[in-house]
This record gives structure tokens, sequence and C-alpha cells, in this order.
């Protein structure tokens, strides 16, 4: 941890934040293991899944950004091994597999009606045979997806459009009752009971009191953050900052975490007693829209004086900077935001716009975003990096491909 003391600069906050995020260390030079992709687990702590696959899905995208090119099977083979697990974390997210415990009050408070999701307890209430009838059928025929189950007579609408089946698939994810074994080939989950998932040493832990379960996350989120606001601290897991303001202040009391005041933030922050502050950092990374670095827009504003926002959802003619915008970590900074889209059917990464950050020095982040572009496409079969002409870096980055 940095020496003692009551307050940070704005500069020493990045680089402890992007020290806690795996980024003060260059990628593994050599082949990226199994050992590699589960110590990042650990390391965040959550990694975000999408199903939006315009470029690649995104929870393979914080892997490449701190590891470089590894076996897109990576995920999927830790899944099998049992070393990681999804549920609602961090929305919904794969988990470290030990993790699963801190998650049971949770999945209690679902089950007993203490708390109630998204019509999906409504749906239960309703059809509680229907539901007890799902559960029976994979906990006697095996794992199944939603289709394998599916009622639907007519053609599917939007993709929340579930029918029954989906709907009592999804309730017996959020209790605990059923787990993700894994995806198909067409991203859907495969459900199967939990017994049959979970290795044995995880069944058998014990399950710890929501208060400790709490605690516990609220500190794998300050390992994850460095240094953090307690928003930031609650938003890491989804709670609320009024179920985590007192195992913040236990953990203040037992020095896990120590209270300090950042420059420009306006809430009072907490150092992670693990924290490093390395002299620099020197590493550069294209972002996951949904990477932990940058997930929480608010501290993205106060860490990086970086406004950032997803339009995936915002309609083409009222886009600002394109539907699948990655921002691009260089030196401590973010430096710019590129719009990519892997054709697939042409072999190429598309640079559908490039934007500069105010103040850069735009030839050298051209010079190591063309790099990182590079990169990206030989991980993803890809043969050609083709540059547009939208944002006012495209021109810097299509002169370094020259």
């Amino acid at each position: 941890m940095p020496s003692r003391r009551d307050s940070l600069s704005i500069d020493e906050a990045r680089r402890i934040a992007l020290a806690a995020q795996g980024f003060d260390a260059a990628r593994p030079t050599g082949s990226v293991t199994q050992r590699h992709v589960a110590a990042t687990f650990a390391r965040l702590g959550a990694v975000q899944i999408d199903s939006v696959n315009v470029l690649v899905r995104s929870q393979e995208l914080p892997l490449f950004a701190r590891l470089g090119a590894h076996d897109r099977m990576a995920i999927p083979r830790a899944t099998r091994r049992r070393a990681i697990f999804e549920y609602w974390g961090h929305a919904a997210a794969h988990l470290p597999i030990d993790a699963q415990p801190l998650f049971r009050w949770k999945m209690r408070d679902a089950k007993t009606g203490k708390s109630r999701h998204w019509g999906l307890s409504d749906f239960h209430d309703a059809n509680r045979r229907f539901v007890a009838t799902v559960h029976r059928r994979i906990r006697n025929d095996g794992p199944v997806t939603a289709s394998q189950l599916s009622t639907r007579t007519g053609p599917k609408g939007t993709w929340w459009d579930w029918d029954d089946a989906k709907i009592a698939l999804e309730y017996l994810f959020l209790t605990g009752d059923v787990m993700a074994a894994g995806r198909g080939n067409d991203f859907a989950r495969i459900y199967d009971v939990a017994e049959r998932v979970l290795p044995q040493h995880v069944l058998d832990a014990p399950t710890p009191t929501e208060r400790d379960a709490r605690r516990e996350l609220v500190l794998r989120a300050s390992r994850a953050l460095g240094v953090a606001t307690m928003t930031d601290l609650a938003d890491y897991y989804r709670q609320r900052t009024t179920d985590v303001k007192g195992v913040v202040a236990e953990l203040v009391a037992s020095g896990a975490l120590v209270p300090v005041r950042v420059e420009g933030w306006k809430e009072q922050a907490y150092l992670a007693r693990s924290a490093k502050m390395p002299p620099r950092i020197t590493t550069q990374a294209l972002l996951s829209p949904f990477d932990s670095l940058v997930w929480f827009r608010p501290r993205n504003e106060r860490l990086f004086d970086f406004h950032y926002r997803i339009e995936i959802y915002t309609p083409e003619a009222k886009r600002r900077y394109g539907y699948y915008v990655l921002p691009f970590m260089m030196n401590g900074a973010i430096v710019a935001r590129v719009d990519l889209k892997a054709d697939r059917a042409s072999g190429r990464l598309l640079v559908n716009g490039a934007f500069g950050e105010p103040g850069i020095d735009a030839a050298d982040v051209a010079n190591r975003l063309s790099i990182e572009l590079d990169e990206m496409a030989a991980w993803l079969g890809l043969d050609e990096v083709r540059v547009g002409r939208r944002g006012n870096l495209s021109r810097a980055v299509a002169a370094k491909r020259r």
C-alpha cells in the first residue's frame, strides 16, 4: 500500500486503480495459460457478460486487454473446469467459483420472496407447478437449454421475448436451484442443477451470513478498484450504498480500508490495504464497453475525466461516436475511443471511427492504437484492418497503416 497519507493526487489515484485492475504489468510474453486466465478472474472478481457480437462477445475483451491474444475457448474451458460460474454479480457475470457462497443470501431472498425480480417472482407465484416441473425435468433428465423446453408456437420477437420455459429457467437460475453448466454454440445458457455444476468443496462450504457476505464482497471490490468511493464499492457487485455503509465502517475500523481524499472528488474515498501505486503506467489496452475499469460511468468521469456512454440502443442518426465503441487506454489515461466491427465475411477488422481525446499526441496515440488493432485482428483471425474516415484520429491511424 502507498505510504499512509490522507490524500491522493488524481494521477496517483489513476495509477492505483489501473494497477488494481491488472494494467501495471506487461502482458505475458509466452503462451497464455488457464492459470493466467484464472488469475485474471480472481483479480477482477467479476467479468460482465454481454451477448452483442458485432466485434466479439464482451466477456472475451477484458482477457485480451490484460493478457493479449489467448485461446478463445479459455472461458468455456474455465467453466468446464469449474473455476468460474455465472450469476448476477455485476449484471450477468462470470465470477470465481469460490465466490458462490457470497451470493447465497441473494438466492435465498429471491426464493423466499424477500426480494422480487423483473416479473420472475410474479411468474413463479402464478406458476409454481410449472416451475417445479421444469426443475424436476432437469434434475431427472440432465442439462437443457431454454429452446429444448420451449412451448413457443409463433416466431420469437425481441431478444427479451421470453416464453414460459425461459422465464421458469431464469427464476431457477436466480434462486440458485439451477446454474449455467456452459453455453451452446448459439450462446444460449445450458442449465443444470447446482449439485452437478458446483465442485464438492464449494457445495460443502459454509454459507456466510448476509452481513459477512456483503462485507467480503465490498472487500473484494476494494481490491479490484484500488481506491474507490462508497458508491464505487457498492456498484461493483450491484449492492446499494445503504446496504454497505455499515460494512465499510467495519472495514475501516479493521484497517482493511483507509479513508483518503482524492483530488477533485467530492465523496470520501477509501484505499484498499492491498493497493499498489506503481511509479508509472506504460501499458495500453482496448477496453470493452463493459470492462470493469470503465463499467461505472460516474467513476470514469471522476477518475479519467472521460465521459462515456454506450450508443448501442441509440438510433443510428443520433449516435455521436458509433455502435460499438471501445475506449483506448494508454500510459494511464483514456486517450481515444474507437468504433469497431469484425467483418468476418471479408476477414477485416473495421475501424468505423477513431476519436482522440483533447490534448493528446495524435501521432503517438495513433501508433500505439494501430499496434493494438493489429494484435486484435490477428487474435480474431482477421486478415486486415480497414480504417474509415470518421473521427479526428482516423487519418492519423490510417497513415500508420500505409
